[in-house]
């Protein structure tokens, strides 16, 4: 039998366990229920495992008969803190939560690939090391899991993911080599004026006026401070001031997120910013505070582990099956701190059909996906596990 033959066979069971996350989401660092699930799917698997550190996560180890690399594959398994409306009948059983980023498909998908890998393994080079994360919507999990020692004992040599996405049609996998997704920054901006009355503003200094200006002033390191190929976003999410229309406050407040596709870029991004709030504010009278932090880096592929996907894609499912990403996303991925580590790559399971709600972005409410995505994320994450640690194909095509 074929690995096509069985991934189909195992195609029910597999949509049975993904209704089961989808229908009881949790958010970050609260997924008990979808960690007891991943472990007792595991051990009815005889696939050896243990706790990811905390009270959430689950790592996996299936050990091949012969000698090669260490693969970790990483599944995120949080939901998100929104209300779902698709109306399907497995829709969030929990207020407030739903699986709106497709995470439930990245669990089953890699419950599915484990199965298959364990049962290939006497033809199996290496070790796989199976990663199922919390808490990847907060930017958090990544780094939790890597603390509790996820990339020891043994150390991967490689890792590897998929991500939905809405844009490609469900059957298909995207793949780019070099950057997929960009970095993500948070920045919070004090500023502080001269307070008085706002019928006599020469009396004072306005920390809103001058937050205005920074604000403003912001938009022009997109525009005049980097190459205008270097994909950059500053934008600012959230803006506080004052408590009365009659009153100029002492201080204004802002914050927000800075994307960026190269380090080089995010280093130069963060240092303009600062000189820009500053020295706007002292040129108005006023002075700045300015707390930058640096979130996960850019999301960026090996070339060498994107073609052994590509070629695993092609000989399990067809030419027609591979597809090339256009460009990076400037959403961001904590699988990036995975690679500032050990070398890997992200591939994009395309999710969508011919209704609209599948073709809506993630974090959508309504966003449907296609479960045919799941089949074919199964096969590739086999087909690449195959093809990155040096095993036989030959033995998935007959």
């Amino acid at each position: 039998m074929t690995l096509l033959e069985k991934v189909e066979q195992n195609k029910e069971d597999l949509l049975n366990i993904r209704h089961q996350i989808h229908r009881h989401p949790e958010t970050a660092f609260e997924e008990i229920e979808t960690t007891k699930l991943i472990k007792k799917v595991l051990d009815d698997a005889g696939i050896e495992n243990h706790p990811n550190g905390d009270s959430t996560g689950v790592i996996g180890l299936i050990h091949g008969a012969k000698e090669g690399p260490v693969l970790a594959i990483r599944a995120d398994i949080d939901a998100l803190p929104i209300k779902e409306n698709t109306g399907l009948p497995f829709s969030s059983e929990v207020s407030g939560k739903c699986h709106a980023c497709g995470h439930d498909l990245h669990t089953t998908v890699l419950i599915g690939a484990a199965r298959l890998l364990k049962e290939y393994q006497n033809d199996l080079c290496g070790t796989i090391k199976l990663i199922f994360q919390p808490a990847e919507e907060v930017m958090t999990g990544a780094a939790k899991t890597i603390a509790n020692g996820a990339l020891e004992n043994p150390k991967p040599d490689f890792i590897l993911a998929c991500h939905t996405w809405p844009d490609m049609p469900a059957g298909s996998i995207g793949v780019r080599k070099g950057t997929m997704l960009g970095a993500s920054d948070s920045f919070k901006v004090k500023v502080i004026g001269k307070g008085g009355h706002a019928a006599h503003p020469q009396k004072g200094i306005d920390p809103v006026v001058i937050a205005a200006h920074i604000i403003t002033q912001l938009q022009t390191i997109v525009s005049r401070r980097v190459a205008a190929i270097d994909p950059v976003v500053v934008t600012v999410g959230h803006l506080e001031a004052g408590t009365a229309a009659n009153i100029i406050p002492n201080e204004a407040y802002f914050e927000g997120t800075v994307r960026t596709q190269s380090n080089e870029t995010r280093n130069h991004v963060a240092e303009i910013l600062k000189q820009l709030a500053i020295g706007t504010a002292r040129a108005m009278g006023g002075d700045a505070e300015v707390s930058y932090t640096f979130g996960v880096g850019p999301t960026i592929s090996e070339d060498h582990l994107v073609d052994e996907i590509s070629e695993a894609v092609t000989e399990l499912l067809g030419n027609d099956k591979l597809l090339q990403v256009p460009s990076p996303s400037m959403g961001s991925e904590d699988f990036a701190r995975y690679l500032e580590h050990i070398p890997g790559a992200i591939f994009r399971l395309g999710t969508h059909n011919n209704t609209p709600e599948s073709k809506l972005a993630l974090h959508n409410a309504s966003l449907l996906f296609d479960e045919k995505a799941i089949p074919t994320g199964v096969a590739t994450m086999v087909g690449a596990a195959f093809k990155i640690t040096g095993s036989d194909m030959s033995v998935l095509l007959k």
